[in-house]
């Protein structure tokens, strides 16, 4: 094996060098220089230009993927005159991994130069134009960048050998990861496998693997080894965003007895069925490709299975409450009536999974992302569902009576259109939530072909179906029901409750969404709602008792207004831009740091604690878990009123980049705690509770 990697290291670093070296871009923390591996082209000249770093003692810079926090290197090299180009990719040598809070990091140490080609076109000499930017960190991280202007005289001939730089080039070949020669799988529960010829316990001792891509495994994880001859698995745990149906791009690392690391570049293909090293979880996505013959019954199997495990979740509890209306009723019904409300039923919910099964896989054809319950992800959704329950507990309790063949056959259960939209909301209701099996047949359903998606979805409903049509169907069953009497009543109006259980879950999920003036105006909503059922049944029983036809009519029109009053305040609500959403020691009431927030906070003798961070800090996530977003630390905040202040230098923002430098810092992250008419207190960049609330005088 080490042959065979010495042989790809020498493929690549094969090419002669004298080489140049640009002016210096220094900071405290790393020098930054531009090479290339000739000191002069010929013409049509094919150049190797890198980024060199050299990283003070401390320091590191990341790789393509850097893992759970960082930032990936970028340079852009053009080169124009006599001869003239673009520089392409980085190739990206091997990382070291760095373990640290629960985090992992993939980064270079010391000194790397992260090479690229550049293809010159024409016969002269040239200037290179390059701007690179990067991040190093210790326990701040600071983003640099840097220009670079290096010129390179034109040669006739070959250029000799030789140069300090020309090994820079040769020393990062050799630290490249070379193509496997082994086949490589990964199966959808995470076992990565290489096979081939020279694969043993007695070449192997250790070994990892490094995605090259974020967001599709948990990077620090244990990856559990097993070496037998002529196979090789890991244990990885893919993430739930992960798609498991697409190659796993990477570099597996194999070590040796003897501590000789050999990286391999591996493409896995994806794989069906579960390895014998780990049991493939029920809902688990099917990493293999799309499904065919025995493989669609599997998963239409798997689509009634989820949809039948649908009725036990509590998304759906509030419906079929409602249905149990209906089947307390079917105990005194004839059969034929039992049949009829079971068939309907059916249709509306198979109707409704065909439909949203069609929304997706066109979403999906489309371009789009769409996934199972994505409707809730619309904030006008979300609300309509609240008030439409909201209504419908209201009916529940007698607060007001639809007659039957409209929406009141929703919750009695009573007519064809009734059944028909119990099934409806049902579905509408059940998407939230995601039962065992459902996983591999939704991830079938828009991978497939269209018409085979479509029949997933349809064996979902039945699923959800079966238990009414069992009832129904079965002779007897519905007959030992209790027969109806007064009891139903009181059974109907218990009923209402689950249904204002799911109004409240749903001004949640209004609350995660929009804020919390969203909130308010769903509650408000909600309100409105309520008079406008009352008035409403109001308007029904004076017509029952005096069938004065004025008073209905204006109750009638009243209960419209309210409505429409809410369907337009739903309306600018939407319109509106989003509250943000806090994050983070959320119960302490985090804002967006301004300097005129800051001011006036200090000016009024609020004591203000700032917190300058940023999505690629790993010491700015790991002090938010373990030091900021706790709870002793959430409460004194809370106890003292202190005000918090989050700048996120994620993106660069000059107004945080000129805070920091006004501290003597340059980089992330930075707190201070400004106690009411005080001078700010500096805190350390590494946070322990017991730090912040001494700082803040807990």
């Amino acid at each position: 094996m080490s042959a065979l990697l010495l042989v790809g290291s020498v493929g690549l670093g094969s090419v002669s060098a004298l080489a140049a070296e640009s002016a210096p871009v220094t900071s405290a923390n790393d020098t930054a220089t531009l090479v290339t591996d000739r000191d002069a082209v010929g013409p049509d000249q094919h150049l190797r230009v890198g980024l060199r770093l050299q990283l003070k003692p401390g320091w590191h810079t990341y790789w393509i993927n850097p893992g759970d926090a960082g930032d990936t290197p970028t340079l852009d090299v053009t080169a124009d005159g006599g001869a003239t180009g673009k520089g392409g990719p980085i190739h990206w040598p091997v990382p070291v991994r760095i373990s640290e809070g629960g985090l992992m990091s993939y980064a270079y140490v010391n000194e790397v130069t992260l090479p690229e080609d550049l293809v010159l076109k024409g016969s002269g000499g040239t200037t290179l134009h390059a701007h690179g930017e990067w991040l190093v960190c210790a326990q701040v991280c600071i983003p640099e960048s840097g220009d670079f202007t290096l010129t390179l005289p034109a040669s006739a001939g070959d250029v000799s050998e030789g140069g300090a730089q020309a090994a820079l080039f040769h020393k990062a070949d050799a630290a490249m990861p070379v193509a496997s020669p082994f086949a490589a799988s990964v199966s959808g529960d995470g076992v990565l496998t290489l096979s081939g010829k020279g694969l043993s316990a007695a070449s192997v001792s250790q070994a990892w693997f490094l995605p090259q891509d974020g967001g599709v495994i948990d990077q620090v994880a244990e990856q559990p080894l097993h070496v037998s001859d002529g196979q090789l698995t890991l244990g990885l745990k893919f993430l739930k965003s992960a798609h498991r149906d697409r190659p796993l791009a990477g570099v597996v690392v194999l070590k040796d007895a003897a501590g000789q690391e050999s990286p391999l570049q591996v493409e896995a293909r994806p794989v069906g069925g579960a390895s014998a090293a780990a049991p493939v979880q029920a809902d688990a996505a099917p990493a293999s490709d799309v499904p065919t013959g025995a493989g669609w019954l599997r998963v239409l199997l798997f689509a009634f299975v989820g949809g039948l495990i649908l009725n036990l979740m509590p998304c759906v509890f509030p419906v079929l409450a409602m249905k149990a209306l209906s089947l307390a009723k079917m105990g005194g019904a004839g059969r034929g009536a039992q049949l009829q409300s079971a068939l309907f039923y059916t249709l509306g919910v198979t109707g409704a999974f065909a439909a949203l099964g069609i929304v997706m896989i066109g979403l999906r054809l489309a371009g789009s992302a769409a996934g199972w319950g994505f409707q809730f992800q619309s904030p006008g959704f979300v609300v309509g569902v609240c008030w439409l329950l909201f209504l419908m507990g209201l009916n529940l309790l007698g607060v007001f009576e639809v007659s039957a063949g409209r929406l009141g056959q929703v919750q009695t259960g009573g007519g064809r259109s009734g059944d028909m939209m119990t099934g409806l909301l049902a579905v509408i209701v059940a998407t939230p939530c995601t039962a065992p099996f459902m996983g591999v047949a939704i991830a079938g359903a828009l991978g497939g072909p269209p018409v085979m998606g479509v029949l997933v979805f349809l064996a979902m409903g039945l699923g959800l179906a079966f238990p009414y049509i069992l009832v129904a169907g079965v002779p007897g069953v519905a007959s030992r029901m209790p027969k109806p009497g007064a009891w139903m009543g009181i059974l109907k109006q218990v009923l209402a409750f689950p249904l204002f259980a799911t109004c409240v879950w749903l001004l949640w999920v209004a609350a995660i969404q929009r804020g919390v003036m969203f909130v308010a105006l769903t509650a408000g909503g909600i309100v409105l709602l309520g008079f406008a059922g009352w008035i409403y049944g109001v308007g029904q029983r004076r017509s029952m008792l005096e069938g004065g036809r004025g008073t209905v009519a204006f109750c009638r029109v009243v209960a419209v207004l309210c409505v429409v009053v809410c369907g337009a305040a739903l309306a600018q609500g939407l319109r509106a831009a989003p509250a943000p959403v806090a994050a983070g020691v959320s119960d302490a009431g985090v804002e967006p740091f301004t300097e005129a927030r800051l001011a006036e906070l200090r000016a009024q003798g609020k004591p203000v604690f700032i917190d300058m961070t940023a999505s690629w800090c790993i010491t700015c996530m790991v002090n938010e878990r373990v030091a900021l977003d706790v709870p002793s630390v959430q409460a004194a905040f809370r106890d003292r009123k202190i005000v918090f202040l989050k700048g996120d230098w994620t993106n660069r923002n000059a107004a945080i980049g000129a805070f920091l430098k006004a501290h003597g810092r340059d980089g992330v992250p930075f707190y201070i705690y400004y106690a009411p008419h005080q001078d700010g207190i500096v805190l350390p960049q590494i946070l322990t509770p017991g730090i912040v609330l001494s700082t803040i005088g807990k």
